[in-house]
């Protein structure tokens, strides 16, 4: 062959620019998505922060403290839910059952304000900020009670936050690994690895929150269960969608995992402090699961440790329903692609057996 057809054939086999240019702009789409949803999501939720039904309580049991309840609540409309309640005794409980975000307690030398900011600083800052100008009015300093704090290694308490970033990017950044190169495994065996990867995955966690960081003073035992819980389920999900999603499956990991997970979990800001999408979200996300059951395990005794549990336990239950789900369907197309096959066969052997009796 010459010079000139070698040339020729080669310019044929090349792609052509307009094929590899609609090629690279139809994988830009999923950053570009990613930077919009991002957007969207982080400065929707983080941005400005206002109380929305943000649960108060005014204490005391006589006409004054009621009539103080509704002038605050009348005030500050849609933003405040205030209640009364008849000691301080029950503020606290309430308090420690995350039940309100501050409770004040009118008097005329010292009026008191009690928080809880391991539940959440921010919500303990806005209630500081609500009755800040009502003591000023009375013409006495509002002494600050804090009946919760976060461990001194935590003094914000966010750090659980942070620990739920680190446990959710080593779980669906370990999705596109397992659905790229161990998309030749059988289904079984990637779930066998989803196991292994999670469990890696919450020990990571477990020492971030203990000896390297110090957020668990106690109970690190739980806060790696709930890790493991936590991650399993996002692992599971994750391989479940690569089967049908494929390439799409990493936006939509972003979208679940990142976008509407970290948003809604509470570990900046609680619900009260949310507009009303966001908070509705808090109450099943399993961000949110993750976040308030550590949250009760390590400050609040427990209190309602089941129902975040349960919430973890469902969305893993979710995702082994996905895999079970995707394994049939690979299932199903890997017999399919076997009988085109064995039917092909078939016709080469019949076609064989025509030419041969012509011949």
């Amino acid at each position: 062959m010459s010079a000139t057809a070698e040339a020729a054939a080669a310019a044929a086999a090349a792609p052509r620019t307009r094929d590899v240019l609609r090629h690279v702009l139809l994988h830009l789409v999923t950053p570009l998505l990613m930077c919009l949803g991002m957007g969207l999501a982080y400065m929707g939720a983080f941005v400005t922060p206002e109380p929305n039904d943000m649960p108060i309580a005014v204490v005391g049991s006589g006409p004054q403290a009621k009539v103080l309840a509704q002038t605050v609540e009348g005030k500050a409309g849609d933003a405040l839910d205030v209640r009364t309640l008849p000691d301080r005794e029950h503020a606290v409980d309430a308090l420690k059952s995350l039940d309100i975000a501050g409770a004040f307690v009118p008097d005329a030398r010292t009026p008191e304000l009690i928080v809880a900011s391991a539940g959440s600083d921010m919500s303990a800052l806005a209630a500081q900020k609500i009755f800040t100008p009502l003591a000023a009015e009375q013409g006495a300093p509002l002494k600050v009670t804090d009946v919760a704090k976060p461990v001194a290694d935590d003094p914000t308490g966010q750090g659980l936050f942070f620990l739920l970033v680190a446990v959710s990017i080593g779980s669906y950044a370990s999705v596109a690994v397992l659905g790229a190169a161990g998309a030749g495994l059988r289904m079984r065996a990637r779930a066998g690895l989803v196991v292994g990867v999670s469990f890696a995955v919450s020990l990571i966690g477990a020492a971030l929150a203990g000896p390297i960081f110090h957020l668990a003073h106690q109970g690190l035992w739980g806060v790696w269960a709930m890790c493991w819980l936590y991650s399993a389920g996002v692992l599971f999900i994750g391989v479940g969608l690569h089967t049908f999603l494929k390439r799409w499956t990493t936006l939509t990991m972003m979208v679940l995992f990142v976008m509407l997970n970290f948003t809604t979990s509470g570990g900046l800001f609680r619900p009260e402090l949310q507009n009303g999408f966001f908070g509705s979200l808090h109450a099943f996300w399993n961000g949110a699961g993750f976040v308030e059951g550590v949250r009760s395990h390590l400050y609040f005794g427990g209190h309602d440790l089941g129902s975040h549990v349960w919430t973890l336990a469902g969305w893993l239950a979710l995702g082994v329903l996905l895999v079970g789900v995707a394994g049939l369907w690979e299932r199903r197309g890997r017999g399919a692609a076997v009988a085109a096959a064995r039917e092909a066969d078939r016709a080469d052997q019949e076609e064989e057996m025509e030419e041969s009796v012509g011949v």
